[in-house]
C-alpha cells in the first residue's frame, strides 16, 4: 500500500501530456477534409481515448487516496483530472466507495446498471421487459456515458439548487407569518439535499462546473463552437463507454460471485466477484492495470502501479479469481439479471 510520489508524478506527465498535445493536433487536422485528415484523425481518436481512460483511472486511484502519499495531493489531482473528464470528483468517489463497500452484495449494490431481480423482470409485461432490455445493450453506452460524465452531474446541481431555494422560501415564509426573526443562510447551511449527500459535493461540483463551462467557451471560441463539440460529443461519449465497460464486465462475468445479504463475504466478493482480465501489455498500460481488479477490491488502497507486483507475490493465494478473457466479453453484456434464489447472474434469455 506504499505510495511513491515519484512515480504518481510519472504518470500524470505521461498521460497528461501526450493527451494534451493528442487532443490539439486532433482539433488542428479536423479543421479540414483533406486525405491526411482522413488518415491521420481516426489514429489520433482512438489514442485519445485510450489516454482518457489511464487518465481516469489515475483520477479512480486518487479517490482512493492511493496515487500518492498525501491525501490533499490526491483531491488536488483528482479535481484537475475531473476537468478532462467532466465529472465532479469528490461525488464520484463517494459513489465509487459504495461499490467497494458492498462488492459482491447484490441486496445492496446491483452494479452502475441497476440491475434487477430475475423475479422482478418476469413480472414485468412484454413492453417493460423491451424497455429494460434496450437500456442495457451495449450501445446505449455511448449516449449514456456522455450522460453520465457530462449532463447527470449539471442536472443534480440544477435540481438541488432549486430543491434548496424552494425549501427555503418555505421555511422563511412560515418564519415569516408567525412574526419569527429567521436567518436565511442558516437555512440554507441546515438543508439536506437530495441529490448530494455533503455541502463538499456541492462545492466540487460548482468549481467543476465552471471551470468546465470557461473551457468550453474558451475552446469553442478558439476553434469554432460546433466544431468543439461535435469532437467532444464524440471524445466523452466513447471515453465513457469504454470506462464503463471495463468496469461492468469486471463485476458481471460468468460465475460472478452474486450473494445476498446474509451470506455475503467481503473477501469472495474481491476475489471471487471481480474479474482478473486478461488484457494485452499495452492495454493494461492505458487502463493503469486496472485489470488486476481482484487485487485492487482487496485493498483500495494499493495504488495501481503495484497491483500487478501484488498479484504475481501471491498467486498461490489466487486460484479462486477468475481470469477473463477477452472472447468472453460478449458474453458478460448478457448477464443483466440477478437470481437471488440461485444467487448468480443471468440473462433475460434463460
Amino acid at each position: 500500500m506504499a505510495s511513491d510520489d515519484r512515480i504518481a508524478v510519472w504518470q500524470i506527465f505521461n498521460t497528461v501530456l501526450p493527451l494534451v498535445v493528442c487532443a490539439y493536433a486532433f482539433c488542428a487536422v479536423t479543421s479540414s477534409f483533406d486525405l491526411k485528415s482522413i488518415l491521420i484523425a481516426p489514429l489520433l481518436f482512438v489514442l485519445i481515448v485510450l489516454l482518457m481512460s489511464r487518465s481516469f483511472s489515475l483520477m479512480h486511484d486518487c479517490g482512493h487516496h492511493s496515487l500518492f502519499r498525501s491525501k490533499y495531493v490526491n483531491r488536488i489531482v483528482a479535481f484537475g483530472l475531473s476537468i478532462i473528464h467532466g465529472i465532479p470528483h469528490h461525488p464520484w468517489s463517494r459513489g465509487h466507495a459504495f461499490h467497494h463497500k458492498y462488492n459482491g452484495n447484490w441486496d445492496r449494490y446491483r452494479g452502475p446498471s441497476a440491475l434487477t431481480t430475475r423475479e422482478q423482470y418476469e413480472s414485468k409485461k412484454s413492453g417493460a421487459k423491451f424497455f429494460y432490455q434496450i437500456l442495457r445493450h451495449p450501445l446505449l453506452l455511448f449516449p449514456g456515458g456522455f450522460y453520465y460524465l457530462i449532463l447527470k452531474p449539471r442536472i443534480a446541481l440544477l435540481l438541488g439548487f432549486f430543491e434548496c431555494l424552494l425549501a427555503t422560501l418555505q421555511k422563511l415564509f412560515h418564519a415569516l407569518s408567525k412574526g419569527e426573526f429567521v436567518n436565511i443562510f442558516s437555512i440554507i447551511n441546515s438543508h439536506q439535499s437530495s441529490f448530494f449527500y455533503t455541502r463538499g459535493e456541492v462545492y466540487d461540483t460548482i468549481a467543476n462546473s465552471a471551470i468546465l463551462f470557461t473551457c468550453w467557451w474558451l475552446i469553442g471560441g478558439a476553434i469554432g463552437h460546433w466544431h468543439f463539440w461535435l469532437l467532444y460529443v464524440c471524445v466523452m461519449s466513447s471515453s465513457a463507454a469504454l470506462m464503463i465497460a471495463v468496469f461492468f464486465v469486471q463485476h458481471n462475468f460468468p460465475g460472478s460471485y452474486a450473494s445476498n445479504e446474509e451470506d455475503w463475504s467481503y473477501f469472495k466478493g474481491a476475489i471471487e466477484g471481480s474479474s482478473f482480465l486478461q488484457l494485452p501489455p499495452v492495454l493494461d498500460w492505458f487502463t493503469a492495470d486496472i485489470a488486476y481488479h481482484h487485487i485492487h477490491h482487496l485493498s483500495e488502497r494499493i495504488p495501481n502501479y503495484r497491483l500487478r507486483d501484488c498479484h504475481y507475490a501471491n498467486l498461490h493465494l489466487l486460484a479462486d479469481v477468475k481470469p477473463l478473457y477477452l472472447h468472453q466479453i460478449p458474453a458478460c453484456f448478457s448477464l443483466i439479471l440477478w437470481d437471488n434464489v440461485n444467487l448468480e447472474l443471468v440473462s433475460t434469455g434463460m
